[in-house]
């Protein structure tokens, strides 16, 4: 029977890589590695999962220098001569293992105020927006962000400035900018102009080339530049 060579951080941030040796299965994945690892050679391992299936985005991690969903990552795929490295996502704190703490990714989708602001009340008449509107075609094409972390752990931007307020909270305000239901249109472009903003992006697209949703943060991240700029020249920022 053929093995792995798997190399998996142990630790926090100063901690370091523990080998182990895992056997090739048909259909492998990535998660599969980490559990059987758990499951059978080191019950301490700590790492986050849920649905399996590519839903939830809680298994993302660190595959061989790329932060990838791990459910959905086959190992035929991303095996360098047996050897797989796993680390946890990149940008964010680890709290132990390949589990790391997502807070301040929440903490940024709060500041880009990606809470949506209903203008009516139960009450009202449902809001009809019609599909073929631009407005529904923009957020439409960003809307199914599912928050997995991928694309923040991606972002060279936010290993250079910790401010910055990341790809999945640009590409939430975007999609709420193009909400005609939604009232804070101005509190958000005013949040996203802020310095640490979308005019912080230097557009080079590593979060729209491993978005695993192939949505497009780089494409709602314009959107925003272009959103707010036309607000600076009408006096509404």
């Amino acid at each position: 029977m053929s093995v792995l060579q798997v190399d998996v951080w142990r630790g926090r941030e100063d901690g370091r890589f523990q080998r182990f040796e895992v056997p090739r299965a048909e259909s492998q994945t990535v998660l599969d590695v980490v559990t059987y690892i758990q499951r059978h050679l080191e019950p301490a391992l700590a790492y986050r999962f849920a649905c399996r299936v590519g839903m939830c985005g809680s298994c993302a991690m660190t595959v061989n220098g790329v932060a990838r969903w791990t459910c959905r990552t086959h190992v035929a795929r991303v095996a360098r001569d047996g050897r797989l490295e796993i680390g946890p996502l990149a940008n964010l704190p680890v709290i132990r293992d390949l589990a790391t703490d997502m807070r301040e990714f929440f903490d940024k989708w709060a500041r880009a105020q990606g809470q949506f602001a209903p203008t009516a009340t139960r009450r009202d008449e449902p809001a009809r927006v019609a599909p073929q509107s631009p407005g529904r075609a923009a957020a439409d094409a960003a809307i199914e962000c599912i928050g997995c972390g991928v694309c923040y752990a991606s972002c060279d931007v936010v290993a250079w400035n910790r401010d910055y307020l990341g790809p999945a909270a640009l590409n939430r305000a975007w999609t709420l900018v193009n909400d005609v239901r939604d009232g804070a249109r101005g509190a958000r472009l005013r949040a996203v102009a802020a310095g640490a903003g979308c005019h912080a992006c230097h557009t080079h697209m590593s979060c729209t080339e491993r978005c695993p949703k192939r949505l497009s943060p780089t494409a709602s991240i314009a959107g925003l530049k272009r959103a707010t700029a036309a607000a600076l020249l009408k006096g509404e920022l």
